[in-house]
């Protein structure tokens, strides 16, 4: 079944890179040429424009049109970053709650009694396999928190002990338990990878962005204050969407969910 998940996100995910090719700081580039190229325009047509263009009536009408589309940026930027940080989250929440399950399956085994000892081997060096492939040097999109083949079968396994007494009973139905919840959050963050800002929506974001940066240089006269000004503003804006990006990419990037509970779990395995 996870193999079967994990062929699926597979595909999902080359058509998303057929649709994106460009790292998040490649977007934010593009992003900022457009917003801050907008600024440069509104100062070339204020240049050019017949005075009577740039009359208090026109600065109050443009300035009322903007407000409302600032507000909206303002909102969508908000709400864009509240969703990218609560994805982020999650996913390292859910890491930790891997960890935890791993270790949790190892001691049910472990109680269980010496007949488990190959079981928590391949318990072990799956859960190795999987730090490998997701944090490694090779690691990548389709290999991050696959594991190997012989992991697959630990759930198969267990289901195959012949326990002696209730203890063991009970110890194998919670091992079982805890084998597959933790089937279920790595086929969870499996889907999960294919989660990112829409295209169209950022697409539409940068174009309100542009209008707004426009108006800003549609009414001022060019110096080195005001270009310095619109720079800087440009660049902040774009820091935000790099950032917004960065998180919709938790296991690659500068802001890489910390692989460190699984370590550390790693260390606990086998004892």
């Amino acid at each position: 079944m996870s193999s079967e998940i994990t062929t699926h996100v597979a595909v999902v995910d080359d058509e998303r890179k057929r649709l994106s090719t460009m790292s998040p700081i490649a977007i934010s580039a593009v992003v900022f040429a457009c917003v801050f190229g907008g600024a440069l325009l509104g100062i070339f047509v204020h240049s050019i424009l017949p005075r009577d263009y740039l009359d208090s009536d026109s600065r109050e009408a443009v300035r009322l049109g903007m407000a409302l589309v600032g507000t909206t940026v303002a909102v969508a930027l908000g709400l864009l970053i509240a969703s990218a940080k609560g994805f982020y989250d999650t996913q390292s929440s859910e890491v930790t709650a891997l960890a935890a399950d791993v270790v949790l399956l190892d001691r049910f085994l472990k109680h269980y009694g010496p007949k488990t000892k190959e079981i928590r081997d391949l318990l072990r060096s799956s859960v190795v396999h999987m730090v490998d492939v997701t944090w490694g040097r090779s690691s990548s999109d389709k290999t991050r928190f696959t594991v190997s083949a012989a992991g697959e079968t630990v759930l198969a396994r267990i289901g195959e002990l012949s326990p002696d007494n209730d203890s063991q009973r009970f110890l194998q139905s919670q091992a079982a338990s805890a084998a597959l919840k933790l089937a279920q959050t790595r086929s969870l963050m499996i889907a999960q990878k294919t989660s990112s800002v829409p295209m169209v929506l950022l697409a539409v974001l940068v174009f309100w962005l542009t209008l707004l940066f426009m108006s800003f240089g549609l009414f001022v006269h060019s110096n080195s204050v005001v270009v310095i000004s619109l720079f800087a503003s440009a660049l902040a804006v774009c820091c935000a969407i790099y950032l917004i990006l960065e998180m919709y990419e938790p296991y690659s990037g500068l802001m890489q969910v910390s692989g460190a509970p699984l370590r550390v779990a790693l260390e606990q395995l086998g004892r």
